[in-house]
């Protein structure tokens, strides 16, 4: 057959955009499907883009029926003609409307699957799981492959604990914990492990982003959800939202007031100028947390191009916590002293944001879009800790030693991003943005004499700091698709200029600039069937209190200080994966590495300075951050989604990987085997009820001076609908067995250190929940409380 003729038979192509039919919003990771008429034979397949763009090239001129599948949404069907005088056709914007479902005589939206594992991306969906009222953010990553959270609710990926935060798609406040931010007010949670340029190189760990409620539908909707729990512990939510024209109004509000009790035992050996002391604590604590939050928005469709975004948010966070503990010391051949020592903290933060959006786009010119953002958050509150002996020998001093920082913190950022596709096949993206942070703050040291007296600040211990960062960035990224191939490539800059100073101490400056590059091939092959490799650089840069020399003392013996001598880590990220789905099936594979330079890590050791100082026969403990060598995780990860009967669902996933880190010496290495799993069993013996049984485990995990010990425990829950699915009824009980606890063994030259937590995990929670307007309860049970999960402070 003469060349030119094969030409003209595989130049068709087929492109388009597929939009949410409500919100217009872009559907990325969708199925496009290309089948020849009459016989329905599979010609083509790809993914929508993350701006919902997709184009199927190299087609023959024929009569085709082109599909379209998108998780939650119904499958769409359009009929497509090639012919030789018109092969191309340009679809513009393909409306695809929600899966609704029947039930009896009531109809349900479609449901989205709680755990959706993509290429490079893992999405857990809060929005639609009624049971995570009461419950933290913290709960719902539990659930997440490779992902731990410790008892201070600071969260690791593949034991990297660089792990940026986003709020919405924008980087969030540094003092927002998961820990204490209510699940009842996210709609999805994405955990991104390899981003590509459009995104901060911030985050050595991955991106983790938080994506907050915004209901659409017309008219008034929304819910109300109470929850209460055993041992006092309540909360409760309002989500609404207003379709008007072309306005959409939402907001929602929250409060929760919990009290959690625990306990916890610390065993110390340290040796100073060769005579050894041990500390044993053992002790209880009681925590009240008061969380209050409000957000109002609202979206403005100037056209169907067009549309504005405007939300102001403020929270308040008050937490009360205290510590009664008793300690024996024990020096040398010396007798036992015995001490009653009590440790208060007493947290008032709080949080405002304001922020704007913009997007633009061309229907003539399908993929093309401008956005832009502007954010400013006020961040700040006051942290006071203190610590008494309430009885002990005379040599102890009866008075009470009081630390009070004052934190303000002012966050403003500005971005524009701009996507031009060059064809159905081609196009190019560039985007720049400024991050400023300015941080004032004091951190005064008072003691008491007496019970019955005033504290006293002293000029010795307290502290004036002043912290400035200014992050100017940009970046560009090119993608092209060819056949079932596709290729993705792009480099970011990032200027990074910091000023530190703490009075009386002295001052540090910092001024980087970096590339960051990033890469993607991904081949779509048979049978519903992914291929991608890709690749990353990033960094971690440290937080503001890891830099200043700021003593921040957690009781008398023991503090955490800042290093201005530590810089980032740099990390070379890589990932293989595989995706196959086969009717209600989904496998996902992905081979993943790992490698940091100059790590950051906390190292404890014994300040024999002040050791020698104190008079005292004890020893103080110092917490500092070093970069210390190279670290390297890479292994295996699987997720599973499977249906076993008609009422049966199991969802599983796991990791398994070597975790090596460098020694707190900085010569050699730690390094060991360690991976999690989960487990969730999702049953609906009938259609208005559904039960769960769920089960996770994080193994042992080693750190530059130490291990973290297993972490395990399993829930299980129970949801009626009620009233015509206008409200339902959940029960549920957290760690069932109680056997969530933290364990942590460390050791330097001269101390060896044990610490044993065990926080009130195993509560029971009653949920009722009424629903406004459209919305319904969903038919799946997930992230209701799970407890206390850890943390103090801001």
């Amino acid at each position: 057959m003469c060349p030119n003729l094969l030409a003209a038979q595989s130049v068709g192509q087929v492109s388009g955009t597929l939009l949410d039919q409500r919100t217009h919003q872009p559907l990325s990771f969708a199925n496009v499907l290309l089948l020849r008429l009459p016989d329905s034979t599979l010609v083509g397949n790809t993914q929508t883009a993350e701006n919902g763009t997709f184009t199927l090239a190299n087609l023959a001129p024929d009569t085709y029926l082109l599909r379209a599948e998108a998780l939650g949404y119904q499958p769409t069907r359009r009929l497509v003609a090639l012919r030789a005088n018109a092969p191309v056709v340009r679809l513009g914007e393909w409306l695809v409307a929600p899966a609704a479902v029947q039930l009896g005589s009531v109809v349900v939206q479609g449901e989205k699957a709680v755990l959706v594992s993509e290429l490079g991306k893992t999405i857990v969906n809060v929005g639609k799981d009624l049971n995570s009222a009461g419950g933290t953010a913290t709960d719902v990553l539990q659930k997440v492959p490779s992902v731990a959270v410790e008892e201070n609710g600071q969260v690791s990926l593949r034991g990297n604990s660089g792990v940026t935060l986003y709020l919405d798609g924008k980087p969030a406040p540094s003092s927002l914990r998961l820990d204490q931010l209510p699940a009842s007010r996210l709609e999805t949670i994405e955990i991104i492990t390899n981003p590509g340029a459009q995104y901060s190189a911030q985050g050595a760990g991955g991106i983790i982003n938080l994506v907050q409620k915004k209901q659409t539908q017309d008219n008034w909707n929304g819910d109300v959800l109470t929850t209460v729990g055993t041992r006092d512990k309540y909360s409760t939510s309002l989500n609404l939202s207003r379709q008007l024209g072309k306005f959409n109004f939402f907001g929602n509000a929250n409060g929760v007031s919990n009290q959690f009790r625990g306990s916890s035992a610390l065993q110390q050996v340290a040796t100073v100028d060769g005579r050894t002391t041990r500390t044993d604590q053992t002790g209880l604590n009681t925590r009240d947390q008061t969380n209050e939050g409000l957000r109002l928005g609202v979206d403005y469709a100037l056209n169907t191009q067009q549309r504005f975004t405007l939300t102001t948010e403020f929270y308040k966070n008050d937490l009360r916590t205290t510590q009664n503990f008793a300690t024996l010391l024990t020096h040398d051949s010396a007798p036992t002293i015995n001490l009653q020592n009590q440790n208060a903290e007493v947290d008032d933060l709080y949080n405002a944001r304001i922020s704007g959006n913009y997007r633009r786009t061309w229907p003539t010119h399908p993929g093309r879009e401008l956005s832009a953002s502007a954010m400013y958050i006020l961040d700040g509150g006051t942290v006071t800790t203190q610590q008494r002996v309430l009885d002990g020998p005379a040599s102890y001093s009866r008075s009470a030693r009081q630390q009070l920082l004052d934190v303000t913190i002012h966050l403003p950022s500005a971005q524009v991003d701009y996507v031009h596709p060059l064809d159905e096949k081609r196009r190019w993206g560039v985007g720049i943005k400024t991050d400023l942070m300015v941080t004032p703050g004091s951190a005064d040291y008072a003691v008491q004499p007496t019970v019955e007296a005033e504290f006293v600040r002293q000029e010795a211990g307290s502290y004036r700091y002043y912290y400035r960062q200014v992050i100017p960035q940009a970046y560009g990224s090119y993608q092209q698709k060819s056949g079932l191939w596709e290729y993705q490539a792009g480099l970011r800059a990032e200027y990074t200029g910091l000023q530190a100073k703490v009075l009386p101490t002295g001052s540090a400056s910092q001024q980087l600039f970096n590339l960051f590059p990033s890469a993607t091939v991904a081949r779509t092959l048979a049978h519903e069937q992914r291929l991608q490799l890709s690749y990353s650089r990033r960094l971690n840069r440290p937080n503001f209190l890891q830099i200043i020399a700021l003593p921040i003392y957690s009781d008398a013996r023991n503090y955490v200080v800042g290093n201005p001598d530590l810089r980032p880590e740099y990390v070379q990220v890589a990932e293989l994966g595989h995706q196959i789905s086969w009717e209600a099936t989904t496998l996902s594979t992905t081979l993943f590495g790992r490698f940091a330079n100059q790590a950051i890590q906390s190292l404890r050791t014994i300040d024999t300075m002040a050791t020698r100082l104190s008079g005292q026969p004890d020893f103080i403990a110092r917490t500092s951050y070093a970069n210390l060598g190279h670290t390297a995780s890479y292994g295996l990860e699987m997720s599973l989604t499977q249906p076993v009967t008609t009422w049966w669902k199991l969802t599983a996933n796991g990791s398994y990987y070597r975790n090596q880190v460098a020694s707190y010496t900085g010569n050699g290495t730690r390094a060991n085997f360690t991976g999690t799993a989960y487990l969730l069993n999702t049953f609906s013996p009938t259609k208005t009820l559904a039960m769960q049984l769920s089960g996770n485990y994080r193994a042992p995990l080693v750190v530059p001076q130490g291990r973290l010990l297993a972490f395990y425990g399993v829930d299980v829950a129970v949801r009626q609908r009620l009233l015509h699915d206008r409200a339902a009824l959940t029960l549920r009980v957290s760690d069932l067995f109680n056997t969530r606890r933290q364990y942590t063994q460390l050791g330097a030259d001269g101390l060896s250190a044990n610490f044993q937590t065990k926080y009130e995990t195993r509560v029971g929670y009653l949920g009722f929940t009424w629903f406004l307007g459209n919305n319904k309860p969903t038919n799946t049970i997930d992230n209701q409380p799970k407890g206390d999960t850890g943390g103090i402070g801001g």
